[in-house]
């Protein structure tokens, strides 16, 4: 897209997405072609859609302008999703910054797992530890208004944007400001406690792809040498805020499910059992009280 060999050039909708799409595959973009589209939507002020009826719509200089400026920092691997502000959850829009992990579609399979444990109870009450955006609170109180929801984090930041987002939402978690469990007294008070915890090994960090290892949050990503020492921490704890029959429900890492299994199975949970994602790798666990 360089105007500078030829000022006059007429840049089509087509031209644009077809230069971005081959200019984000050099650069080592996997949605290339989603990501241009997502980019060029968001800069026009329109969506996907109105891009593909106004193919041949011609794009004015400030317009090119203002759509290079953002074709140059996803090409630097700045998330999507931090260039335009917004993610969709559960088909909820969300709010992300800098510094909030950003919501993963793996995630949802929590909040599956959630609301299937939590389907025969009325008013159930849920313990949400590391809410970051709220995602994970809020599409839970989409579906079921009756829970009442404590979510937390150790992170202001995050705090605040899950504020924002439940908002939004018109959805209304208690948020606190917490690590862990340290702001509860121990109690059989909750019917779920769920958490979407940091678990990548600490050497594994840099190996990343650059969205992920130089625009995320470390301390929502670094679970520690194995990845698993705040997931220890929660099974530890988590019985003791727990009803009897209540469940504690964690996203966990690739290759971890054994040693998920045998800390739940030492801590004396029971019915434990494990949901796959879309590529079969075992994402969320559920073990009973």
């Amino acid at each position: 897209m360089n105007e500078a060999q030829n000022p006059a050039a007429r840049w089509t909708l087509r031209d644009v997405l077809q230069w971005t799409t081959d200019y984000f595959a050099r650069k080592g973009v996997q949605t290339a072609r989603l990501d241009a589209e997502v980019l060029l939507a968001h800069s026009l002020g329109v969506d996907r859609l109105y891009l593909y009826l106004n193919l041949e719509r011609p794009l004015s200089p400030e317009e090119r302008s203002n759509y290079r400026s953002l074709v140059a920092r996803r090409a630097a691997r700045e998330p999507v999703a931090l260039i335009t502000g917004k993610k969709e959850f559960w088909s909820i829009p969300l709010r992300v910054v800098a510094g909030v992990l950003i919501p993963r579609p793996e995630t949802e399979i929590l909040v599956e797992g959630v609301l299937e444990e939590i389907r025969p109870k009325a008013s159930p009450r849920i313990l949400e530890i590391g809410t970051g955006s709220g995602a994970i609170a809020i599409a839970i109180m989409k579906e079921r208004p009756d829970a009442w929801i404590v979510a937390t984090d150790v992170n202001r930041l995050a705090l605040q944007t899950a504020s924002l987002n439940a908002r939004s939402a018109q959805v209304g978690p208690s948020l606190i400001a917490s690590e862990l469990f340290t702001a509860f007294k121990a109690g059989p008070v909750f019917d779920v406690v769920c958490s979407n915890p940091p678990y990548i090994p600490t050497d594994a960090i840099p190996t990343l792809a650059p969205e992920v290892c130089q625009y995320e949050p470390c301390s929502a990503l670094d679970g520690g040498p194995d990845g698993l020492d705040v997931v220890r921490e929660m099974v530890r704890e988590a019985r003791q805020f727990l009803r009897d029959g209540g469940a504690l429900i964690l996203e966990i890492g690739d290759g971890q499910q054994e040693e998920v299994r045998r800390l739940l199975t030492d801590a004396e949970f029971r019915e434990i059992r494990f949901f796959p994602d879309l590529a079969g790798i075992s994402r969320v666990v559920r073990a009973k009280r």
